[in-house]
């Protein structure tokens, strides 16, 4: 098949893929008519990219920041993703211009189903709250992780967004057995970097943004549920949660976004600011939003999460 029907036939269902793998409805995305198609290209001559694939393309995979640098989707997904990118690349190793989209990391999972008695592998997960009556059927939609991303030291670096790094949202145990899994969704990293936007429109510079605490699994979180500990069914569980904080100096405190010469709860009013700005821009990001204050251990932070509805505490 010619390279410019081939790029036509990959990307024409680069849509479906993208909505299946986020959630978002099909129907909100432009399909790809072959009128689309230069009139060079028609003719013969050298393949282009149309333009309503570019922004399919980009717009639909980069995220509303347009940062992000990587996908994590189903492994049959993320091999028909992956070959429509393929494509792309040909085309612009032939000359075209492609959208930045095309070098995106595909990042397959692992189903859900891999984890056998609370582990994949030896890695130790645990059991979700509600597993158990998912398994038996009693929940359609049981609230189970779609799946586990692989991370081993060869890809724990690897940029996801501008500003992070698989690694990042690493639980933080078991540091001597990989690969170890992640559970992480995209819609979450794609509002903390929308987050650091506002946050610069608001001439506070972040060069750095550390994560706390990203994904818990289960039998972690479990560790510190009780009274004023974590909660049971804390998000963290489920890829869609993060306690950040601005850290520029990289000293492991929240740096002064007030500039009010101390480090404290306002400077994680900043964040909060910025995070409900987001919001307020971007429904399909809504979510919880918790400061918390400096103890010995650590200083103010916020927790940030894409739940799906808006929730404020702390």
């Amino acid at each position: 098949m010619p390279l410019r029907s081939s790029l036509l036939t990959a990307v024409a269902g680069v849509a479906t893929l993208v909505a299946v793998a986020s959630g978002a409805a099909a129907a909100s995305r432009p399909t790809v008519a072959r009128a689309d198609v230069p009139a060079d290209a028609r003719a013969g001559g050298a393949p282009a990219l149309p333009a309503s694939v570019g922004a399919i393309l980009d717009d639909s995979l980069l995220g509303a920041s347009g940062k992000l640098r990587a996908r994590f989707v189903v492994a049959g997904l993320a091999e028909r993703l992956e070959r429509a990118l393929g494509i792309a690349r040909d085309v612009a190793a032939q000359g075209s211009v492609v959208p930045r989209a095309s070098q995106l990391a595909i990042l397959p999972m692992l189903p859900f189903e891999a984890k056998v008695r609370g582990r994949v592998g030896t890695y130790v997960l645990g059991m979700w709250p509600h597993e158990r009556r998912w398994r038996r059927g009693a929940l359609l939609d049981g609230p189970v992780p779609a799946g586990f991303i692989q991370v081993t030291p060869h890809n724990r670096d690897l940029a996801i967004s501008e500003h992070f790094r698989l690694g990042d949202f690493l639980t933080k145990n078991q540091h001597d057995v990989w690969p170890k899994m992640l559970v992480l969704r995209e819609p979450l990293v794609d509002k903390l970097e929308l987050v650091i936007d506002e946050l610069q429109a608001m001439g506070v510079r972040v060069d750095h943004m550390q994560v706390m605490s990203g994904f818990r699994t289960p039998a972690y979180n479990a560790r510190g549920v009780g009274a004023g500990g974590r909660a049971r069914d804390s998000r963290h569980q489920y890829g869609d949660a993060a306690d950040v904080f601005v850290d520029n100096d990289r000293d492991g405190w929240m740096d002064d976004l007030n500039r009010d010469g101390r480090i404290d709860l306002r400077d994680a009013d900043v964040i909060v600011a910025a995070a409900e700005r987001v919001e307020w821009r971007h429904a399909q990001l809504v979510g919880g939003v918790g400061r918390y204050r400096a103890t010995s251990a650590h200083g103010p932070f916020v927790h940030i999460d894409v739940r799906g509805h808006r929730a404020r505490w702390g």
